[in-house]
């Protein structure tokens, strides 16, 4: 294990300490990240929203994006979804038709999720006041085939990725939050394609237990 890294009981990953200052989430990040992406941002949105309408039965009245980027998903969401919510650090306007959400603990969603966010909270052990029936999550795929692999890998991002999952550990740490897996795929590697013959991209849905 790469120094300053540790593995926790479950699996995951986890950076000790933060080296320097944690990136800066503000609206020029959001600009030159998800902007640019144009329209592939775009296909990612609908790509998502088709794979939670294809694996979620039942009707979906509300659903909170934590971490909602530039608001591509909860935009294309509106058009479905009747309460729409979103939260983030950043001050990015969010569509129209959506609120924004201070504290994602206090209310209740059929879905709440998260879309490359998770992995830079300095403490995830919110998950456990969330209130939802369903997590919809999707994260760089950490497979930690070797150190060296590890420390070249393009989404490691010292201080920015502070945890780091790959399927089994996911399904762990959603388990001691009382969280069930039904659906796994790699699905956005479709669009966010990688050089490497190993899963890029690790998509997961949650059902709380009953």
């Amino acid at each position: 294990m790469l120094k300053n890294y540790e593995k926790l009981p479950n699996g995951v990953i986890k950076q000790k300490k933060i080296i320097n200052s944690i990136q800066k989430y503000d609206t020029e990040y959001i600009t030159s990240r998800y902007n640019s992406y144009g329209e592939k941002g775009l296909q990612m949105s609908y790509l998502r929203l088709g794979v939670l309408l294809g694996v979620i039965p039942n009707k979906i009245n509300s659903i909170l994006d934590v971490g909602y980027g530039n608001g591509d998903f909860l935009s294309i969401c509106t058009d479905t979804i009747s309460n729409c919510f979103g939260h983030d650090i950043t001050n990015y306007g969010l569509p129209e038709k959506v609120t924004f959400v201070e504290d994602i603990t206090s209310n209740f969603y059929d879905v709440i999720c998260f879309f490359d966010s998770l992995e830079h909270f300095e403490s995830i052990s919110f998950v456990n006041n969330l209130r939802c029936n369903y997590i919809y999550i999707s994260l760089p795929w950490c497979h930690y085939t070797t150190d060296n692999w590890f420390e070249n890998w393009k989404h490691r991002r010292v201080d920015e990725h502070l945890w780091h999952f790959n399927d089994e550990s996911l399904t762990n740490f959603f388990s001691e939050c009382n969280f069930e897996k039904i659906y796994q795929s790699s699905v956005e590697d479709i669009i966010r394609k990688s050089d490497s013959d190993l899963p890029n991209i690790l998509t997961c849905i949650f059902k709380r237990k009953t």
